[in-house]
């Protein structure tokens, strides 16, 4: 790829700073995504510019005007401290004719709230788990068709935001007082799903019309101690410390009969096609006892750190590192193209 001048767009909080030496493994989570990125821009010889951003669009009006970057690299994981709201820069960014990373505004949209997307997903005969919301301030009253165990969520965080072994309910009392936890620690509504016993895989994908499915990665869960839940809470997903003491590790997922393998991979495309997600995202899914993969949620622009899972999973498809950044931002620029 030609020598691109890259506008990095991150979370005032995710700027990393020069060099990770002197810091804890755990303190670096947040800036991994960031510091790899702008590294691995610069030694392909890229020139880079980071802008980290927390309420008003304004910096990047300045920044586009100063540095005229030739994409835009959109690591936003937020926007003004709303998860919903990184739609908004995106779709700013496209009314400047900006060319840009990642998943458009629509894209953005049909996919994080999860009941549109599994209503979708549900219509279009894709296995989804039965589910319910619970709105804030109405009193929750499980519908006879959801039975126990259940899994309750934030219906719009992402991250594992609010999700502890005592997420996961098996009467109606806790499904309330879990719910009342939603309401009130993390703001948002609640959806509690029907809890999937079984393998979790994670499918990257990538591409804009012509979609390619990366290798499935598995979740690995190790010990995590006797009458534990098997699910991604965020201690799994993000205290170094806890994985590496219970053994929970992430990587090819081994042992899936080739028809099933397949058929997991096609629906992930599926998915993306019918949730309109281009550029790159990552797909969950449980895999049932009955051998019935349900899909959990799409993750558009999801963690592309060196060694997150997009990344391992691309590099294993022969897709190296840097070069799946180039990848990534060609992407954009031809979407940016499509619409002129």
């Amino acid at each position: 790829m030609r020598r691109l001048r890259v506008l990095v767009l991150l979370n005032s909080y995710h700027v990393p700073p020069d060099t990770l030496k002197g810091h804890t493994e755990q303190e670096t989570v947040a800036w991994r995504m960031g510091y790899d990125v702008v590294r691995a821009l610069r030694s392909r010889k890229h020139e880079v510019q980071v802008l980290g951003l927390e309420d008003t669009l304004r910096p990047i009006r300045e920044a586009i005007d100063s540095f005229k970057p030739s994409v835009v690299f959109n690591l936003l994981e937020e926007f003004h401290g709303e998860t919903a709201y990184d739609q908004n820069v995106a779709s700013y960014l496209q009314l400047l004719r900006i060319p840009y990373t990642g998943c458009s505004p629509r894209g953005l949209m049909l996919s994080r709230g999860k009941d549109l997307s599994k209503k979708l997903l549900a219509y279009h005969r894709i296995p989804v788990p039965a589910f319910a919301v619970f709105p804030i301030g109405r009193k929750v009253r499980r519908p006879g068709r959801l039975s126990f165990p259940l899994i309750v969520k934030s219906l719009s965080e992402d991250a594992s935001r609010g999700i502890a072994q005592a997420s996961v309910v098996h009467s109606d009392d806790k499904l309330a007082e879990r719910v009342a936890f939603i309401h009130e620690r993390v703001g948002t509504a609640a959806i509690a799903e029907q809890f999937i016993e079984g393998r979790e895989f994670y499918v990257g994908v990538i591409g804009n019309e012509r979609l390619r499915a990366l290798p499935i990665w598995e979740l690995e869960f190790g010990d995590l101690g006797e009458g534990q839940n098997r699910i991604a809470t965020e201690k799994v997903k993000f205290d170094v410390d806890y994985q590496e003491r219970r053994g929970i590790l992430q990587g090819y997922a081994e042992d899936l009969p080739p028809e099933l393998y397949a058929r997991i991979q096609r629906t992930a495309k599926r998915i993306c096609k019918t949730l309109e997600i281009d550029g790159y995202a990552r797909v969950d899914f449980r895999l049932s006892a009955d051998g019935v993969p349900y899909f959990l949620e799409a993750n558009p622009n999801p963690d592309i750190a060196r060694y997150e899972v997009f990344a391992d999973s691309a590099a294993l498809d022969g897709l190296k590192y840097p070069a799946l950044l180039d990848r990534i931002m060609a992407l954009g620029l031809s979407r940016a193209r499509a619409s002129t």
